[in-house]
């Protein structure tokens, strides 16, 4: 026989997030939509707590959860505020790529200022001709000198001209999902701008916009 149920460090985490949701996100759910707010202070608080570094690894900071204990977390998160937590599960796969990828230098850049929510991320994936098939993305980096130059445009990113820091894909070999590589990169970097916000029905204390 399987056993389904939540083991005791599982209940404690949903308990945690539970009371997080109902406290900080349910009372401010509806006017965060209404006024298109990216609650910033709120989701500092969620680092605070750990929610923004679920699966990161331990040893740079994290709390090294498995992703089905991390679901366990957002599954309560999401009664809440179901556009905030979206974000939050995408700050959450910006963080732990960097921390577990990304060189000593990047890391120590990036991670513990991720992990508190000093610093937000947007996870740069989808394309306005590609979607979110990664195979299939044009933006590409080319190695001129010591630095990679990118070239190229993203859409509907979750965050973007909100956030402070950007993890792109980028193609930088063979046609096909084998030829993309990820960069992490200052959101105010040199060449980056930010189109108009995605007009949404709901979902809008999460922006979306145009990265070019």
């Amino acid at each position: 026989m399987m056993d389904f149920e939540l083991n005791e460090d599982q209940r404690a985490f949903a308990d945690t997030a539970s009371q997080f949701a109902t406290e900080s996100l349910l009372p401010n759910a509806a006017k965060w939509d209404e006024e298109c707010h990216f609650p910033k202070d709120v989701l500092r608080q969620a680092g605070d707590i750990g929610f923004l570094s679920l699966y990161t690894p331990e040893e740079q900071g994290g709390l090294g959860l498995s992703r089905l204990d991390a679901s366990i977390v957002f599954e309560q998160l999401s009664m809440g505020c179901t556009s905030t937590t979206a974000f939050m599960t995408i700050h959450n796969m910006v963080t732990w790529m960097v921390a577990s990828f990304a060189d000593d230098a990047a890391r120590h850049r990036f991670v513990r200022k991720l992990i508190s929510g000093e610093w937000l991320g947007s996870y740069c994936l989808t394309e306005p001709n590609a979607g979110s098939d990664a195979a299939s993305l044009t933006t590409n980096a080319s190695l001129e000198g010591d630095y990679y130059v990118l070239n190229g445009a993203k859409t509907f990113i979750s965050g973007a001209g909100d956030t402070e820091v950007l993890v792109v894909m980028a193609r930088t070999g063979e046609v096909g999902a084998k030829g993309i590589s990820a960069f992490v990169l200052d959101a105010d970097s040199e060449g980056i701008s930010f189109g108009r916000k995605e007009p949404k029905m709901g979902w809008n204390s999460n922006p979306q916009e145009r990265l070019l």
